[in-house]
């Protein structure tokens, strides 16, 4: 009896064999391409931002084909890790999470102070002073500023406080990086799961706020779980990237937190995007994926739209996110034999 379930369970988790994965992988992304190409938008602006829209998920969708045949081997070798030290993973995220405010008397409080004095600030200036909101209504948008403002801030914040720690973590846990017997690919989604602690919290915040004007939870708000798992797997992608490289070029660390100043800036978070009249300009800064996800955020507080009605974003989103989580996998592999001798 023990043996067939030993014999199961190594079968549960053996490998999928190369040509099986391979085959499977490259016929989900034909179904997905003729399903892009063939999808026609009523409400597309025009005929060519809708095939530009095309180009850019087959184009998305054909490099990661190439690097999933050429690289198959390597790619799995992070998921399957992570999987195995689920147990471990939860137990160290938590106590990062317990320990980076130690010893302070108002504790993981100071984690939600800085947030909320800046989203007072920029409701301050932007609405009262600047009177952003009047911009906001010839825009099409009714809600408060504060709430529009606040649903977007809340993921920003995130994905800043995650791809920082998250990049950092490797320099942060040197010392777990040098041994040898230690699984160091789990170091940085460690890190983004402490990070996601205080962001519910701040959810938490975003429906009271949303509450107090009126908008009270809908079928539509679920939608917070899925765009935040968009989110985490967004900045989890990036952070093989960024984290492998940091330990080699550890400019990199300010160039991102200066990449964050212009990113805020560059996404719609104290502005809106109906507000640009150009739709080609309006199809580039779509290109960033957290236009997506801020525009999620809204829609699952105040909106009455499911994430699978913005068919292209969507698509190119997951596109861009499963080809950057390759291209990271690959990094952080390649220069994992490095890291020890560096430290």
């Amino acid at each position: 009896m023990d043996g067939n379930v030993k014999a199961k369970k190594r079968f549960s988790l053996r490998k999928l064999p190369k040509p099986v994965g391979i085959s499977i992988f490259y016929g989900v992304c034909f179904i997905v391409a003729v399903v892009v190409l063939t999808h026609s938008n009523p409400l597309a602006p025009d005929q060519d931002t809708e095939n530009l829209k095309k180009y850019c998920a087959c184009a998305l969708l054909a490099l990661a084909c190439i690097i999933f045949g050429l690289y198959y081997d390597r790619m799995f070798i992070i998921p399957r890790e992570l999987y195995q030290s689920r147990r471990l993973i939860w137990k160290l995220a938590k106590n990062d999470f317990k320990k980076r405010y130690a010893g302070s008397y108002m504790g993981f409080l100071w984690a939600l102070v800085q947030p909320v004095v800046t989203v007072v600030m920029y409701w301050v200036v932007f609405d009262k002073v600047f009177q952003t909101r009047a911009q906001m209504v010839a825009s099409g948008v009714e809600v408060p500023y504060v709430l529009h403002l606040t649903a977007g801030l809340v993921p920003w914040f995130y994905f800043s406080e995650s791809i920082t720690s998250g990049t950092n973590a490797l320099l942060e846990y040197s010392y777990l990086v040098k041994k040898v017997v230690f699984n160091i690919s789990i170091l940085p989604i460690i890190k983004l799961i402490a990070a996601t602690f205080i962001h519910a919290f701040f959810v938490a915040v975003l429906l009271a706020v949303a509450a107090c004007y009126g908008y009270f939870p809908t079928v539509y708000t679920v939608q917070v779980f899925y765009y935040s798992f968009c989110l985490f797997m967004l900045v989890l992608a990036m952070s093989y990237c960024t984290c492998a490289v940091v330990i080699f070029f550890r400019d990199l660390a300010q160039i991102i937190n200066i990449g964050l100043q212009v990113g805020m800036w560059a996404t719609p978070i104290l502005w809106e995007i109906t507000m640009i009249n150009n739709d080609k300009i309006i199809t580039l800064f779509k290109l960033n994926p957290l236009v997506y996800i801020v525009s999620g955020y809204r829609n699952a507080i105040y909106g009455d739209e499911w994430f699978f009605e913005h068919f292209y974003s969507s698509t190119y989103f997951w596109i861009f996110t499963v080809t950057l989580f390759c291209i990271g996998s690959l990094i952080f592999k390649r220069l994992k034999v490095h890291f020890a001798d560096v430290l």
